[in-house]
């Protein structure tokens, strides 16, 4: 007789998978800027120069077309020559609402564009509408941002002159109800103007809170993006207060957040270069930050001995303690380009990418756990291996484009479940997208038989437990298994012969 056992503990696993965009085939864009959303029936990837929804849970595509088609269809024009970039895109489970927003690109000025679907069904009618970045100077709205919660919606970006000089960031806040009839009205929205680096922080990333209503939005940003090459311990919040009234929209008071040092990440290595060839960006939080209840999960890209690594903020959103942080390196990879979710029980998932001198870049995952207050990390599992090494516009002084983010969030239906859409190199001269369904799952030990052997396995997330047998359990005497399990498609097998007597098996730390 056979049995297994374990303890309570989770790990992450995979579920449906499915591959994304493509470069050059479906978008010429360096880098694509991966942007995911997912309700009850749908995924959308939104990316630099793609937008596509996919139908859950199977992943079978509905829908695709370019993005600057998107945005026509949504009632957008363009002059000629300026295209769309850097997406955002959620599902607003309050409202059942889809909303998307980038900024087009001209050489000087530009604007924010926003665009709120009519119904929960992301192929229907969007509507969408666009104006000035920079009202009052006419600057360059850079990486822009987006948060949602349910009084408003808040848009940011990155401003530059003309010649290219960087001057602060710029705070757009919509009351959400104007953007919800068949017409997106702005007339409402509260524009803040350039707020200066050294108060406000670096590119500023509202919160996307998609529970209960606060009574404020949050934004969080970097005290520093570390281009000095030394190590920063701050970051900057700030709320932004009575959205709902029509241009009364006010900035609360600015709080200095201690954290950790943390640096701007080394350009990471891949397999057969000669160099650290990987544009990782900097220290700025890349990624969307979300609010579950009064708590804000965030991450960002750092370095730590010489690679590149992740450091991850829990921060209080009430008052603007830090609940938990850390770093996640890895002795071999360079980590970089992360993403984080949180579901209402404290559980996260991280999806990145790593790579090193003997790795093609791969993107992969871990969960965290809350454990007596704190989070508790398990091991990467692997999303996608690279294909080859990413060789696309580099040169010696600019390394090969990457990310500039990827995207993690809460399946809405099931909150032990995660989707995450990263990249990965499917050749030497293209990018691919994944969607990965991910689940947060008990840590199960699966038996079954084959022939005259018993196959034993277990997710690989589980790296750190032993595998145990004994006879009985009248007096079990339980000891290791001898034989070194054999890792093969994120699991854990061993097989084991025959020995016609009760044997019992569980897995522990």
């Amino acid at each position: 007789m056979l049995a297994g056992s374990t303890d309570a503990a989770l790990v992450l696993q995979m579920g449906h998978k499915a591959l994304g965009a493509t470069y050059p085939t479906d978008s010429s864009a360096l880098p694509p800027d991966a942007s995911l959303g997912v309700s009850t029936n749908h995924i959308v990837e939104l990316i630099n120069g793609r937008f596509t929804v996919f139908r859950r849970p199977t992943l079978g595509r509905l829908e695709t077309m370019t993005d600057l088609a998107f945005w026509q269809n949504a009632g957008i024009t363009f002059p000629s020559g300026v295209l769309p970039t850097d997406p955002r895109v959620v599902f607003d489970t309050a409202s059942a609402r889809w909303f998307a927003s980038m900024v087009d690109t001209p050489p000087t000025s530009n604007r924010f564009m926003l665009a709120v679907s009519a119904s929960a069904d992301p192929t229907g009618t969007w509507h969408a509408t666009a104006f000035p970045a920079d009202p009052i100077n006419g600057d360059f709205a850079d990486f822009p941002t987006f948060g949602l919660d349910a009084n408003g919606v808040y848009l940011c970006g990155d401003l530059f002159q003309s010649d290219n000089s960087p001057i602060g960031s710029t705070l757009v806040a919509i009351p959400k109800n104007d953007l919800l009839g068949t017409s997106l009205s702005i007339e409402g929205m509260t524009s803040f103007g350039a707020l200066d680096y050294f108060t406000f922080g670096s590119i500023l990333q509202p919160a996307v809170t998609l529970g209960p209503a606060s009574t404020s939005e949050t934004v969080l940003s970097m005290g520093d993006l570390g281009y000095d090459f030394q190590p920063h311990s701050t970051l900057v919040e700030f709320p932004v207060q009575n959205v709902t009234s029509p241009g009364a929209a006010v900035l609360g008071a600015v709080s200095t957040i201690d954290v950790p040092p943390y640096s701007i990440p080394i350009n990471p290595w891949q397999l057969g270069a000669s160099t650290n060839n990987i544009d990782d960006g900097d220290a700025r939080m890349s990624a969307m930050v979300y609010r579950v209840g009064d708590l804000l999960y965030a991450t960002h890209s750092t370095q730590v001995n010489n690679r590149a690594a992740i450091q991850w903020f829990i921060i209080n959103a009430v008052n603007f303690s830090v609940v938990d942080t850390g770093i996640i390196s890895d002795p071999v990879l360079d980590l970089f380009f992360p993403s984080i979710a949180a579901n209402a029980s404290g559980t996260v998932v991280l999806a990145f990418n790593g790579s090193s001198r003997t790795n093609f870049i791969s993107s992969y995952a871990l969960l965290g756990e809350p454990i007596n207050g704190r989070l508790s990390f398990g091991n990467f599992i692997l999303l996608k291996a690279g294909a080859a090494g990413y060789r696309v516009n580099a040169t010696a002084d600019n390394p090969n484009r990457w990310g500039d983010y990827s995207a993690t969030t809460v399946d809405p239906v099931d909150p032990t479940h995660f989707w995450t859409l990263t990249m990965y190199p499917s050749s030497s001269t293209a990018w691919s997208t994944q969607i990965t369904e991910l689940i947060a799952a008990p840590l199960l030990l699966s038996v079954t038989q084959a022939s005259t052997s018993i196959v034993l396995s277990w997710p690989a997330a589980a790296a750190g437990y032993q595998l145990q047998s004994t006879p009985g359990l009248s007096h079990p005497n339980w000891s290791l298994v001898s034989q070194t399990p054999i890792l093969n498609n994120n699991q854990f097998t061993v097989s084991l012969p025959l020995t016609g007597s009760m044997q019992l098996f569980r897995l522990v730390k």
